[in-house]
């Protein structure tokens, strides 16, 4: 079956950085485009990166663009969210999942930027 396993997120503090990956098996990874999203206490889960399924085009959330990067390797069936310059708004659960598919959700990972 489907299954996404978020992880690297942690407590950092502002200007700070984090590299999230989430591991995906039970379906054909290399086939498929990818996001990451979160989502905060009290809000929608949100679209924050999305890649191409050969990692060729990427796209960004206005409010992460050139502070955050994300890439793939399909080989290891991984996709990864490099973010940098982290403010406090970026305090979510961050998730991942294949674009135009209903593929259950994984557990996300818990990013919290505080002093």
């Amino acid at each position: 079956q489907v299954q996404l396993v978020e992880s690297g997120g942690g407590l950092v503090q502002p200007g700070g950085s984090l590299r999230l990956s989430c591991a995906a098996s039970g379906f054909s990874f290399s086939s498929y485009a990818m996001s990451w999203y979160r989502q905060a206490p009290g809000a929608v889960r949100e679209l924050v990166a999305g890649i191409s399924s050969t990692g060729s085009r990427t796209n960004y959330a206005d409010s992460v663009k050139d502070r955050f990067t994300i890439s793939r390797d399909n080989a290891k069936k991984t996709v990864y969210l490099q973010m940098n310059s982290l403010k406090p708004e970026d305090t979510a659960i961050y998730y991942c999942n294949a674009r135009y598919t209903d593929y259950p959700w994984g557990q996300g990972t818990q990013v919290t930027v505080s002093s």
